[in-house]
């Protein structure tokens, strides 16, 4: 039976709680994670963009963008795109091993990457409002063969975490393990690593949180009083990446202080008068093109401009946060199963251009995480 929802965090304008879990889990070993709402942090540094005219500043923004070609890769065994003006993107934090990452991630420093943060963001027709599912990296499905984006064919594994198809194959094999899972296709691929969420937070001027506890968690160097706290990058990125500091030490509790700060996170952006200040506007948008990694459609500046124009009607009031349902996994706590039957509740409603049921959470996995009150 699945542990019930605990108090954990409180959204911005809640006044309800709920109960803390019966069960009791083995806290799990501490990786890196990131936040990550790279599109709404895109959509305040680049679509005013168009406004700077200045050809230096397109070109330098232009050549700070990587992008990589999910459609080379994947070819046309993909589930069919659907047509009803609403927009599917697959958002990672990479936590990447290289370069000035090895330092802000802990652990080995071998140059290898995961996928510690997965959200699949919703945009409904109209772009008025959004979905956002959070993914957990210690779901184990089954994932399918798939081709990388450097052409080498990686074979079908059965009961692997999810996180483990993008170390395997990158972007590609994550988003085909992404689609495989949902039936869903993804428009379009964001990812942003370590080094650029925390320059992004710092640009913004940090953001605003309120701890209901003392948080403290030496793996992600975060110490943080019960109380209001303006937090700079590296505070942030030790936030959405502990999981020994609050709660079970679950990723399932993590998950939900990276969407309370996630909420945060746009609300800031919203408030931090990126339109008056133009040196700001362009240490955001130089970071922020600096930071993300893109599908080849959204590789140009002005692609990114369109489309996060389209997103940047979205508050964090419009936006709805769950976890794909999931059950815990009776042969080793610190793993989660698909809860197949509530997550094609999710799965339908996305297709049709729904919101998600409250049926389709309900009695699943939630972990616990007593922490943020934006």
């Amino acid at each position: 039976m699945a542990a019930e929802s605990t108090p954990a965090i409180t959204e911005p304008g809640s006044t309800g709680s709920r109960r803390r879990g019966k069960g009791r889990r083995r806290k799990a070993r501490g990786t890196g994670s990131r936040a990550l709402r790279a599109t709404a942090v895109t959509a305040a540094g680049v679509v005013v963009l168009g406004g700077a005219g200045a050809g230096y500043v397109y070109f330098k923004l232009n050549g700070n963008l990587h992008s990589v070609d999910i459609n080379q890769a994947l070819g046309a065994d993909r589930p069919t795109k659907i047509d009803n003006g609403s927009e599917n993107i697959l958002v990672l934090g990479s936590d990447t091993r290289a370069g000035k990452n090895r330092k802000l991630g802990g652990g080995t420093d071998d140059g290898s990457a995961r996928s510690d943060t997965a959200m699949i963001v919703h945009v409904y027709e109209g772009h008025k409002k959004a979905s956002v599912i959070s993914i957990p990296r210690d779901t184990l499905v089954d994932r399918p063969a798939c081709t990388d984006t450097k052409g080498t064919t990686h074979s079908a594994a059965t009961g692997v975490m999810f996180n483990e198809s993008y170390s395997t194959g990158g972007a590609a094999c994550a988003v085909k393990t992404v689609e495989s899972i949902t039936g869903i296709r993804m428009d379009h691929y964001l990812e942003v690593d370590f080094e650029g969420f925390q320059q992004l937070v710092d640009d913004l001027g940090g953001v605003r949180v309120t701890t209901t506890e003392d948080i403290r968690d030496p793996q992600s160097h975060l110490d943080l009083k019960a109380g209001p706290h303006t937090l700079d990058g590296e505070q942030a990125l030790g936030l959405v990446r502990t999981r020994h500091g609050v709660g079970d030490g679950s990723d399932l509790g993590r998950i939900q202080l990276q969407q309370a700060f996630i909420k945060a996170l746009i609300d800031q952006v919203k408030h931090v008068g990126v339109l008056s200040n133009p040196k700001k506007l362009l240490d955001l948008a130089d970071t922020a093109t600096k930071a993300v990694t893109t599908d080849s459609e959204l590789g140009s500046v002005n692609a990114l401009m369109d489309f996060a124009g389209g997103l940047k009607g979205i508050g964090s009031d419009r936006m709805k946060m769950v976890t794909m349902p999931v059950q815990y996994d009776p042969a080793n706590p610190n793993r989660v199963l698909l809860d197949k039957a509530k997550a094609q509740l999710v799965w339908d409603a996305l297709k049709q251009d729904r919101d998600i049921p409250k049926s389709a959470t309900k009695g699943t996995a939630t972990g616990e995480a007593k922490g943020v009150v934006n």
